[in-house]
């Protein structure tokens, strides 16, 4: 009896031993198990996400394959707009040369003479408030129809005294030169007086 209850003992032993063991094994299966499902659902999420990049990386090459809508100049673009530019301004000299030369024609034609109103210019001193600079010498003029800053001062120019048209609007606070009234007296510096 001994001997059977020995192997009985064994058997018993061997049976929870082997179930004890099928326990352990079959929790190591379990966390083998979600730990496979867990690889599976990343495989699948990063399967996706190669897939987007996919498309990404077609839409690219599809747009690149296109051609380009550029709203940059080329090298060559600013060269031939150079070259155009250059060509209107060569234009615009040759029709600015022909005016001149016009205008000198209208004046030798009109024999060079002098307006009528354009007598020669009287010495004064105007220490009137229309002079900015203060006291000085200089001459009265009285506008006439078609006079404008710049023949004025050409005509005085022409009778000796070197004045310029910035040197007339300076002393002429409030002179409009775009709008000059007839009858109007300005006061005309002599630089050259002091």
């Amino acid at each position: 009896m001994r001997k059977i209850s020995l192997w009985l003992f064994i058997v018993t032993f061997t049976v929870c031993a082997a179930r004890g063991q099928d326990a352990a094994t079959q929790q190591q299966l379990d966390k083998l198990s979600g730990q496979i499902q867990d690889m599976i659902e990343t495989q699948a999420a990063q399967a996706r996400r190669l897939d987007a990049l996919e498309k990404s990386i077609g839409d690219l090459q599809e747009k690149l394959s296109q051609p380009a809508v550029n709203n940059s100049a080329s090298a060559d673009d600013l060269k031939k707009l150079a070259e155009q530019v250059q060509e209107i301004d060569k234009k615009r000299q040759d029709d600015n040369d022909l005016i001149l030369k016009q205008i000198a024609s209208l004046g030798k034609a009109g024999g060079g003479l002098t307006p009528s109103h354009r007598t020669t210019p009287t010495v004064s001193t105007n220490n009137s408030e229309t002079n900015a600079t203060g006291p000085q010498k200089g001459y009265d003029y009285t506008i006439a129809a078609g006079d404008m800053i710049s023949t004025i001062a050409k005509a005085y120019r022409a009778q000796g005294v070197k004045v310029t048209s910035d040197q007339i609007l300076k002393a002429n606070p409030g002179l409009n030169p775009n709008s000059l009234i007839v009858g109007k007296k300005i006061f005309i510096p002599d630089p050259n007086a002091k």
